[in-house]
């Protein structure tokens, strides 16, 4: 079933178009991966999908009271002051519906007798629609998202949303947007604070869904094993493919091709014709050729398929040769305060390694780091670099862009001798030309930011690059481009990210932070989640193995008791006498279920004057009779259990 569609859609403002002609239909169920380069205009399809943004052309049909969940990029979440109240704040309404059902049992209660049937139906009404709306289940539903997403739901109902890094804050906006009921998650770059074991926790919840999916994201891992449909923005419109992030880059590649072909098969066909329009005009063949000036005039035109011109070209130059010991630890201790970040580590980075630098969010690597460019104290032992090496190292925080001083200035500085085009050209390479050279940094987006740290990088000539998430802001063409940089880059890289792809292209050794330890993998990033699956699996069937040893010593322990019971009850005819009053007790009381289930179930009861009073008295004696039910079934089992028992004996 259709849900929504964008028929034509078009977006200006001013002077300046956004999108064109852009068309989609998005069934229900269906999970789309929206991609394209940072200012393409994914965020604005958002906004037009939820009714937030009018388009300027085209129009958008919706099917009616389709709820979206997006998430809030504000984070501030006011009126709360708890972690777990800032996610359930989603089910506010919900939650005050609880405490008047509560305040409304109280009332009835202390009225007894006298309760009012508008009191009574009240009542019902609300509790139904307590139930229709998930009142018992949202607790164990905000609990299953918290500890997914990496808190721990029992601290959290004290855990205070002030005190949260923006990382967390960013994980609790998303558990709130994951929770809230509705048709439609839009997700906006929803990895981005998330580590390797959220992000997997993630994949599955969404595969899981029932709900329909529009994500923004430039984890290409992630879309391909979340979506399978891709909407493409690029050269102001959008294009729909069928099929997750690999076969899309199939298909782009394939109708790329297809359109280049007919681009030039057109322009041979019209170079074709010019040349005998200029050649006839004046002459003989002027009527032929004045027909054929007439018919080029009129010929739609196609176009050639976008470039990439809008991409940056990041080269990172070798610097010179350093020793081959690139970065020692030498027993090394990080501590903050009572918590320790890494103890007693010994190992070395050789020159040409890419090691990837992994674990769970919180464990301390952006600390690691500083702590090896003498920003951070070494509790004990040592971390140096090598003879010779000249490090640079890419923060995601950006503190390394001075953020008072214009763009142009900020390479001007570093390239004192440089003309006004180099710098200018130097820009261009990350995508900045005109008057954006102008610009302040404190007033960039975090993805100019990147770039612009990128484009300082490049001018340092270090041996030794060090990158911490460098793809958090960068969009999937712009990644693919630093990737290419680094495995031509002719040194030594470290490298802290949660972008599968990447750690898979270039990584040749793993280090895994955890617990206070670096676990070394020397083999690449798929090597290692080979071994980690494995790990994970046998971990698994040890556990299972060890849960059915559990049981079947408890199954024997209960047949030990059940033979000693019987032994001190006497004969066996008196034990099957006892399963016999057992079974003849379970089913009397499960007639007796059947039959209340049967009158409460009954429409004409609730046509009667008294008709909700006998039904909640027909409710309360279901419930003690279900009770009893469950005490003569654990007698039965017992007695089953003696007569087995004495069989065997």
């Amino acid at each position: 079933m259709t849900q929504f569609s964008l028929n034509g859609v078009g977006v200006q403002f001013g002077a300046t178009t956004v999108l064109r002609n852009v068309s989609c239909t998005v069934a229900a169920g269906e999970k789309w991966g929206v991609i394209g380069r940072n200012g393409s205009g994914k965020t604005t399809l958002f906004r037009i999908l939820t009714g937030e943004m009018q388009p300027t052309a085209g129009s958008v049909a919706r099917t009616p009271n389709l709820r979206f969940a997006v998430l809030d990029q504000h984070r501030e979440f006011p009126g709360v002051t708890t972690v777990w109240g800032a996610v359930a704040d989603a089910f506010r309404s919900l939650m005050d519906l609880e405490l008047d059902l509560a305040r409304q049992a109280n009332e009835i209660a202390e009225a007894g007798a006298n309760v009012t049937e508008q009191a009574l139906n009240r009542y019902a009404r609300d509790l139904e629609r307590f139930e229709h709306e998930g009142g018992y289940t949202f607790h164990a539903r905000i609990d299953s998202v918290l500890d997914g997403l990496g808190f721990d739901h029992s601290a959290a109902l004290s855990q205070l949303v002030e005190h949260l890094s923006g990382g967390e804050r960013g994980r609790v906006a998303l558990a709130r947007q994951l929770v809230i009921p509705a048709d439609v998650l839009l997700l906006d770059e929803p990895t981005n604070h998330l580590d390797l074991e959220t992000t997997r926790w993630l994949e599955e919840y969404l595969q899981n869904t029932s709900e329909t999916i529009l994500v923004i994201s430039h984890d290409r891992a992630f879309l391909d094993r979340v979506v399978d449909h891709v909407l493409h923005v690029e050269d102001l419109t959008a294009t729909p493919y069928e099929g997750g992030y690999s076969q899309f880059v199939r298909l782009r590649t394939e109708r790329r091709l297809s359109q280049q072909r007919a681009y030039d098969k057109q322009s041979a066909k019209i170079a074709k014709e010019e040349d005998y329009i200029r050649r006839n005009i004046a002459g003989q063949n002027t009527r032929q050729a004045k027909g054929r000036r007439k018919r080029l005039a009129w010929l739609p035109r196609l176009s050639p398929p976008p470039s990439d011109e809008g991409t940056m070209a990041v080269r990172f130059p070798g610097g010179e040769r350093g020793g081959d010991l690139v970065a020692v630890f030498e027993h090394a201790t990080v501590q903050i305060g009572d918590r320790v970040l890494l103890r007693d580590f010994t190992e070395w980075v050789r020159r040409g390694d890419v090691v990837g630098l992994i674990g769970p969010n919180g464990t301390g690597k952006s600390t690691l780091l500083k702590a090896l460019f003498g920003e951070r104290d070494v509790t004990s032992g040592t971390m140096r670099f090598g003879s010779g090496v000249q490090a640079t190292m890419y923060r995601q925080d950006f503190a390394n862009v001075p953020r008072e001083k214009a763009l142009f200035d900020i390479i001007a500085d570093m390239r004192p001798m440089w003309e006004r085009g180099a710098v200018m050209g130097h820009l261009g390479r990350v995508q900045f030309s005109g008057d954006e050279a102008q610009r302040v940094a404190s007033s960039l987006s975090g993805g100019e930011l990147a770039r612009v740290a990128l484009a300082i990088i490049m001018l340092e000539e270090a041996n030794f690059l060090i990158f911490d998430e460098p793809t958090n802001h960068l969009d999937v063409e712009s990644i693919e481009e630093l990737e290419d940089a680094i495995e031509d880059f002719p040194g030594t890289v470290l490298l802290v990210s949660h972008d599968r792809e990447l750690l898979r292209k270039l990584v040749t050794r793993v280090w895994e932070l955890r617990d206070g330890k670096i676990r070394v993998f020397d083999g690449d990033f798929g090597e290692w989640e080979e071994i980690r699956d494995a790990e994970a699996n046998a971990l698994a069937s040890r556990a299972a193995a060890e849960q059915s040893e559990r049981r079947e010593q408890e199954k024997a322990d209960a047949r030990k008791r059940a033979e000693r019971e019987a032994k001190s009850r006497g004969n066996s005819r008196e034990i099957r006498r006892a399963v016999e009053r057992a079974e003849s007790r379970v089913a009397e009381l499960e007639a007796r279920v059947a039959e209340l289930d049967t009158a409460i179930a009954d429409p004409s009861l609730y046509s009667l004057p008294n008709g909700v009073e006998q039904a909640r008295a027909l409710a309360r004696e279901l419930s003690t009779i279900r009770d009893a039910l469950a005490e003569a079934m654990n007698s039965w089992e017992e007695a089953v259990a003696a007569a087995e028992a004495l069989d065997g004996a």
